[in-house]
Formats: structure tokens, sequence, C-alpha cells
């Protein structure tokens, strides 16, 4: 089952409704929410998005996100980014508001989200509002409403003055705090995210693509929990620890591309974060037996 939106995919589901063609996908884009229809469903399938979200509500809904939930019934601005799926539950009929849709590239330069705490972690991303604030935001959101649909010739510069204002604004307030998620499935879910931010890591044989999260603290700083709480419960649903199961998969992905593709030894280290490639050869070996050349002039698989 795909667990992964694309910007294309929204906007292909957005142009049964509001008339999008191919051309119009953009690095950026606004929504109203009142547009979308409400659909409720009890099935909790996380989903991971290839941009940043920036979002306006108003409404009853929860947030799930790795073993925490975040009831919102009010006013909240939500901040969601490309590292890890989540589920957006609505409750109630009605959802106003907006959201923003955005890549890095956006920006360019100018602003490093992934160092953003808004875009860091669940604790950081949800934001509840009162009234007079609600106002406020929702005068910003409808300002880059009404601008993208102008003829100004340097509106995106405008919008991205708008929406920093919006992020760096947000990030003075105090987050909302997430309730521990009591289900019995939460450990599932955990180990559900892990493997969706292991996994979508690979393939690693197209352009200069390298892992990002190698070691069990990258992913447990991810998920918002503690190192230890990531391999307990990946030891209670996998029966590995969590660096047993890191290491079976960059070995997995090593003998591809030793097999599969004609990349010197030394990048394949490197994209599989071996900074030195005597590094990679000796945990090969000590993992297969063999060493990396020697893998690839092998016959067995």
């Amino acid at each position: 089952m795909k667990n992964y939106i694309t910007i294309q995919d929204l906007y292909k589901k957005m142009a049964v409704r509001d008339g999008w063609q191919d051309h119009d996908v953009r690095q950026f884009n606004i929504f109203n929410l009142e547009s979308i229809p409400v659909t409720h469903t009890k099935s909790l399938n996380y989903n991971r998005r290839e941009y940043y979200k920036a979002s306006l509500m108003s409404g009853h809904a929860r947030f799930h996100y790795a073993d925490q939930s975040f009831e919102i019934n009010g006013h909240a601005l939500i901040f969601t980014n490309p590292m890890l799926p989540y589920k957006y539950e609505p409750l109630g009929k009605v959802q106003t508001g907006f959201f923003c849709i955005f890549t890095p590239a956006f920006f360019g330069q100018h602003e490093h989200l992934e160092q953003y705490p808004l875009y860091q972690s669940a604790n950081n991303a949800i934001i509840r509002l009162n009234d007079q604030e609600f106002d406020y935001y929702n005068a910003l959101f409808n300002r880059i409403y009404n601008e993208i649909k102008s003829d100004y010739n340097f509106k995106f510069d405008y919008i991205r003055a708008l929406l920093a204002e919006i992020i760096h604004d947000a990030q003075k307030k105090q987050p909302a705090l997430g309730a521990a998620n009591k289900d019995s499935n939460s450990y599932e879910r955990i180990t559900l995210l892990f493997n969706e931010l292991l996994e979508r890591q690979f393939p690693l044989d197209m352009g200069n693509e390298k892992m990002k999260f190698n070691i069990p603290s990258h992913f447990a700083s991810q998920l918002n929990i503690h190192v230890n709480h990531l391999n307990k419960v990946l030891n209670k649903t996998v029966g590995q620890s969590t660096t047993q199961i890191i290491k079976k998969r960059i070995i997995q992905e090593a003998k591809i591309l030793l097999k599969t593709t004609n990349l010197p030894i030394s990048e394949i280290g490197w994209r599989l974060c071996f900074e030195e490639s005597n590094h990679f050869s000796t945990f090969f070996k000590n993992q297969e037996g063999l060493t990396p050349k020697q893998y690839r002039q092998s016959d067995s698989d």
C-alpha cells in the first residue's frame, strides 16, 4: 500500500475539484480548507508527503504523529514536514482555514526549514490559538491566498515574506503538548514510522543520494522519542534491536549496489554514511565474511 503523497498526487486530487492542470504544479501553493470535503475514517493510515505544510485550522480534529496524538477543538497552526508520515483525523463536520504546501527550493538558501523547531518534532508542530491570534494569522493566510491569484510580477517574493512571517512568529509561541497515545497499537505505529524513515532513504543508485539516518539516535530524534524507548519497541515488535535492523538494511543496500551498479566501492560506502572506504570494507566483511570487492567479484548472491 502506498504511504507517500507527492505534490503531483495532491494536484491530481485537487484537479477533480478545482480544475488544476499539470502545468500548475509549483513549488508553492495555498488551498482553502472549506473547498475540501471532510471525510471521516476510523483507519489510521499514515502518509508521508514530499512537501512541507503550514496550516491554519479552525474546527475539531485529531493529529496523529508517532506515539502521540494531538486533539484540536478550536483554532490551531499545524506544521508538517516530509520526514515523517502522519495522520490527520477530522472529528467535526466543518473545518475552516488554509494550508500552504511548499518545497525547500521555494525558500532557496534563505531559510533552513529542517533546522526550525516547528519542523523537527510533533511537540513543536502544533500551536493552539485564541480568537485574537486566529484572526491575526487568518489575515496573513488570506493575503497569501489573494496574492497568488494576482498579476504582480514579484508575487512569490511577497508570498515568501508573508509565509516566513507566519513561521517565525509561530516559533515564538508556546507549542501544544501532545498526550501520550494509550492505544494498544502504539508500538505498531512506532515500528511502522521507523520502517518508513528507514526505507524511504532507498534506493541510493540515482544522483548523489546518501543516507541521512544511519544510527538509532537519528531515528529516535525524528520520532520524538527516547532512543531507549525505540529500542524497546523494536525488540518487542520485531525481535531485533534498532542497531541490528539498521545494519541489516545497510548490508542489503550495499549488496544491491555492488551487484547492480558500477559505482566505485568508496562511493557506495559514502552513500551508506561511511566517510572512509576502509570503514565500509571492515563493516561489510564483519557482516558477510567477504570484502565488498570479493562480494562484487563473486557469483553468489
